[in-house]
């Protein structure tokens, strides 16, 4: 039965387009998932489709690896755009899978950026996949956990592609090479520049090969060289990344330049960003990253000073509205630095995900009803503000039998030396706390209320 793929003329389509991998040994990049005993490598021998979201940015193989599904197991391609489709485009779609499966032929249906879907058109398919009508497969450039229904994730394996590496965007440059120009030799600086172009995106490079394959012929150029790709392509493209770094180069670059606490190293990665064409409140999300990551509460200004910023450029646009992201950065770069709440969050968060679920201890559950209450709900529970220094201590806030773990430790620089102190102060009267507790019960303490001293 002739398909989707036996309708392409290799001749007449673009070459990103024509050299779209036929099979899973032809797939460059995603080895994490394709690997041997990988996850997707290990659904396509199970022979079961499985519905997923195939999470990445552009040009990372999302479609292809969707088009192979249906051609691995023998399955009718659907593709909808949520760009361009809406709920009837939706419908008809069902319609034909309905009808294919009444021929006794499954459905994969492909939604590319899924995430432009509404919370009602995401809702459409799910019935469908629920009675195994179709196989979802959503693709998309933003993350599933804010973008897609929660109804629908929980159908729905997710699979995070990356950017190919250097390594095998070079594997990919010499493959299209001899596809589309096998005559035409490459310097290696120009290899290198232009994949350092294609940061990442496959089927940037192809085009970008394509369009110079074109340009040499048209000069009669052989071999290609740096230069000629600087006149060939598109100036804000060559100035973008002048010496081949990848766009995430020079964002590690300026990050940790502020980390590093130099100012003008920062400066200087900020402006070849923005004289390359970067997005400027791009750049300004990264900024305010970096004061919660790497600043945190060793200068809680510095977050506001980045949002200010962000405001200002929003307010004053190009290029006045970019000395407040200058102004951000030496800020950040300059003031002291704390990852201790970074540390902590991470630290808590790989808590919570390995252990079990702890209930909420019984005097700090919310008590709104009569039966709550009768209940014990609330009962024991200590108001800070009626205690001297508006401080309960002693008293515990997580779950019952779990040891005070001790996430964050404040460095002794800036605002969190000062926060040290209190913390110190704190549990200091914690200690006095319990030990006269300790006096007053002959040494017979419950361990369930909160496992044990503060953190020293």
């Amino acid at each position: 039965m002739a398909d989707l793929f036996d309708t392409l003329d290799p001749a007449g389509l673009p070459l990103a387009e024509a050299m779209r991998p036929q099979t899973i040994a032809d797939v460059i990049g995603q080895k994490h998932l394709l690997g041997p005993g990988k996850p997707l490598a290990l659904a396509f021998q199970s022979g079961k489709l499985h519905s997923m979201i195939l999470w990445g940015p552009p040009g990372v193989g999302k479609t292809t690896l969707a088009r192979l599904m249906a051609r691995a197991f023998d399955a009718e391609f659907a593709s909808l755009s949520a760009v361009f489709s809406g709920v009837k485009d939706i419908r008809e779609a069902i319609a034909r899978a309905e009808a294919e499966r009444s021929r006794g032929r499954h459905t994969i249906l492909f939604v590319d950026e899924v995430h432009r879907f509404n919370k009602a058109q995401q809702d459409a398919f799910l019935p469908y996949v629920e009675q195994g009508l179709v196989t979802l497969i959503g693709a998309t450039t933003e993350n599933p956990s804010f973008e897609v229904n929660s109804a629908l994730l929980s159908r729905a394996a997710v699979y995070v592609l990356e950017p190919l590496s250097q390594v095998e965007l070079v594997e990919l440059f010499e493959r299209a090479r001899r596809v589309a120009c096998p005559d035409l030799e490459f310097e290696e600086d120009a290899r290198d520049r232009l994949t350092g172009f294609a940061d990442g995106d496959a089927r940037r490079l192809l085009n970008l090969v394509e369009q110079v394959t074109t340009a040499a012929s048209t000069a009669g150029v052989n071999p290609v060289t740096p230069a000629f790709i600087d006149d060939a392509l598109s100036r804000n493209l060559r100035r973008f990344d002048k010496g081949g770094e990848a766009f995430y180069d020079q964002i590690s670059a300026l990050h940790k330049s502020v980390r590093g606490s130099d100012p003008d190293a920062a400066l200087y990665w900020l402006c070849r960003m923005l004289d390359g064409g970067a997005e400027p409140l791009y750049l300004g999300r990264r900024l305010v990253r970096m004061a919660v990551e790497d600043i945190g509460l060793a200068d809680p200004r510095a977050l506001e000073i980045c949002l200010n910023a962000c405001a200002t450029f929003e307010r004053l646009g190009s290029p006045e509205g970019e000395l407040a992201l200058a102004q951000a950065a030496v800020f950040l770069a300059c003031a002291a630095k704390s990852n201790a709440v970074y540390k902590a969050y991470n630290a808590a968060r790989q808590f919570v995900k390995q252990d079990v679920s702890r209930p909420v201890p019984i005097h700090l559950r919310n008590a709104p009803t009569k039966l709550m209450k009768e209940l014990g709900y609330g009962k024991a529970y200590r108001y800070a503000h009626d205690e001297p220094e508006a401080y309960a201590a002693g008293e515990h806030y997580l779950p019952d039998g779990m040891e005070k773990p001790g996430w964050y430790q404040p460095v002794n620089r800036g605002l969190e030396a000062r926060i040290a102190e209190k913390l110190e102060r704190l549990r200091a009267l914690d200690r006095e706390y319990l030990d006269e507790e300790h006096r007053h019960s002959g040494g017979n303490i419950s361990a369930g209320r909160g496992g044990g001293d503060a953190p020293q």
